[in-house]
C-alpha cells in the first residue's frame, strides 16, 4: 500500500470519529432537553382568580334512628315507616326524586357489659383474695340508624323542609350548606383571571431580568370552592334526637368565593 492510499484512509478514519462524536454529543443534548426541557434555563410565574357566585342549592341531611330488642325484623320496620313518611313529607314539597338520596344505613347491636374485679374477704391475715368471675358481654337489642341526603332548589321552602322532617319521622338533623350544583362555569371564568395574572407576572419578571418569556413548559392549577354551611343545632332546627320541631327560620344563602389559582412554568429566551 503506497503512501497516499494510507493518507487517504487515514482522513476517512478521522471524519468517521467526529461525525460518531458529533452524533453522540447531539443526541446526548436531545435526550436531556426530551427529559427535563430548559430545567436550567426557565421559570415561574403564578396567578390568582376570584368569582363571587350566588348558590343555587342547599343540602342537609336527616336520621332516623330506631332503638329496641333483638327483633331486627320489627325494628326495620318501624325505622323504614318513618324514614318513608319523611321522604314521602319532603316529595310533597316539590322535592325532586334525584334530589333525595339514602346516605348511610347500618344495623349496630348493643351489648349488656359488666364490671367485676376483685373482691377481698377478710377472714383472717391468713385469707386469700378471691376473685369475682365475670360473665361475658352480651347483646340485648340493635339500633338502627338510617340517614338520606336532600337538595333543595327552592330556597323559600328549606325552613318548611327541615321543620317538617322532624314532625314526620326524623329524629336528628344535620347542618345545612349551600353550594353551586355545577360550577364548572364559575370556575372557567376564575381559571382566566388567574392565567392573565399569570401571563402579566411573567411578561413583569422577563423585563426586570432583562430577558423574553418563551414557551410554556407546563402549567398547575389549585381549586378551592367555599361552602356556606350552617349548624342547625344552633339555628333552631331541633338538632340531635328531637321530637318537636322548632319554628322554620330564615335562611339566607350569601355568596360564595370560587378561587383558583395557576403556576405556570416558562422557558427562558
Amino acid at each position: 500500500m503506497n503512501q497516499n492510499i494510507k493518507n487517504v484512509l487515514g482522513g476517512v478514519v478521522a471524519v468517521a470519529v467526529l461525525a460518531i462524536g458529533y452524533s453522540a454529543v447531539n443526541y446526548s443534548n436531545s435526550y436531556g432537553k426530551s427529559i427535563q426541557p430548559s430545567s436550567f434555563r426557565s421559570f415561574s410565574a403564578t396567578g390568582d382568580g376570584k368569582v363571587v357566585a350566588v348558590p343555587d342549592i342547599a343540602e342537609f341531611s336527616f336520621t332516623v334512628i330506631t332503638e329496641g330488642g333483638k327483633d331486627v325484623s320489627s325494628l326495620q320496620t318501624q325505622n323504614t315507616e318513618k324514614i318513608n313518611k319523611a321522604i314521602a313529607f319532603v316529595k310533597s314539597k316539590g322535592v325532586d326524586d334525584k334530589d333525595i338520596k339514602t346516605s348511610y344505613y347500618n344495623v349496630d347491636p348493643r351489648y349488656q357489659t359488666y364490671q367485676c374485679g376483685a373482691a377481698s374477704s377478710y377472714m383472717s391475715s391468713a385469707s386469700p383474695q378471691t376473685t369475682q368471675a365475670c360473665p361475658p358481654s352480651s347483646i340485648v337489642g340493635y339500633t338502627i340508624t338510617q340517614s338520606v341526603g336532600v337538595k333543595i332548589r327552592d330556597f323559600t321552602k328549606i325552613g318548611d323542609v327541615m321543620s317538617g322532617v322532624v314532625t314526620n319521622g326524623a329524629n336528628q338533623i344535620g347542618s345545612l350548606s349551600f353550594t353551586i350544583d355545577d360550577p364548572t362555569k364559575v370556575k372557567d371564568e376564575a381559571r382566566a383571571q388567574a392565567i392573565a395574572k399569570a401571563q402579566a407576572q411573567a411578561q413583569s419578571i422577563a423585563q426586570a431580568g432583562g430577558f423574553r418569556v418563551g414557551k410554556l413548559l407546563n402549567i398547575t392549577e389549585g381549586y378551592s370552592p367555599y361552602v356556606n354551611s350552617y349548624d342547625t343545632m344552633s339555628s333552631g332546627m331541633g338538632g340531635v334526637l328531637k321530637t318537636a320541631a322548632a319554628p322554620a327560620p330564615a335562611i339566607q344563602a350569601g355568596s360564595q368565593e370560587v378561587d383558583v389559582s395557576v403556576t405556570m412554568q416558562y422557558e427562558i429566551e
